[in-house]
């Protein structure tokens, strides 16, 4: 069974961003045999969950066949709020690097007009999309050890006591200082690699 991996970017950025890109050549070096993907996803939560499970069942994963062991996920930010939702309902395992917990709290301040540079969409962030952020997050996580929480307490954007709190049960590094983007990740990607258990 082939591996696969998605690695899904924070809000308004992209599969260019650094961290993904430091992910797809970590992948391409070390794992050549994984199905890696950076996958580029709207800004609209809903679609962007939409977009993630049609990638999935394009790559042959779906939520009745029990193949969640063969999906690994990896989420900056929003993404890892997304991957918190996909890994709930495909029951995969998931690395978050300074996850979003509740980001209808803290998108509410960024409404607004975006564009998607890889995409080539043009986004309008609504108090809608905030509502549907709030609806979508799971109340309780039903598989705790599974996801592997990767946090720095210079974190600019968020509170990660939000997630010390949220994602209790789960392997859980915290750092001191860093900040948003998380300062060294370079040096995670081993640590991540190992958590999806790809060997």
């Amino acid at each position: 069974m082939t591996k696969i991996v998605v690695y899904l970017h924070g809000f308004a950025s992209s599969s260019q961003s650094e961290k993904a890109q430091q992910t797809q050549a970590y992948f391409a070096t070390h794992y050549p045999h994984i199905h890696f993907t950076a996958l580029d996803v709207p800004y609209e939560p809903d679609a962007a969950l939409a977009t993630i499970k049609q990638h999935l069942e394009q790559s042959g994963i779906t939520t009745t066949g029990g193949n969640g062991q063969q999906l690994a996920l990896i989420g900056s930010s929003l993404g890892g709020f997304l991957a918190t939702c996909i890994a709930e309902e495909y029951g995969c395992r998931a690395c978050l690097i300074n996850p979003a917990v509740a980001p209808h709290t803290v998108l509410s301040q960024h409404l607004g007009d975006y564009y998607h540079p890889v995409l080539e969409q043009a986004y309008q962030v609504t108090p809608e999309h905030m509502t549907s952020l709030k609806q979508l997050m799971p109340t309780t996580l039903q598989q705790p050890h599974n996801y592997l929480v990767l946090l720095q307490t210079g974190d600019e954007v968020l509170d990660y006591r939000l997630a010390l709190d949220y994602y209790q049960g789960a392997l859980i590094n915290v750092r001191e200082g860093g900040n948003h983007s998380y300062t060294d990740y370079q040096q995670q990607l081993s640590t991540i690699t190992e958590f999806c258990q790809l060997n």
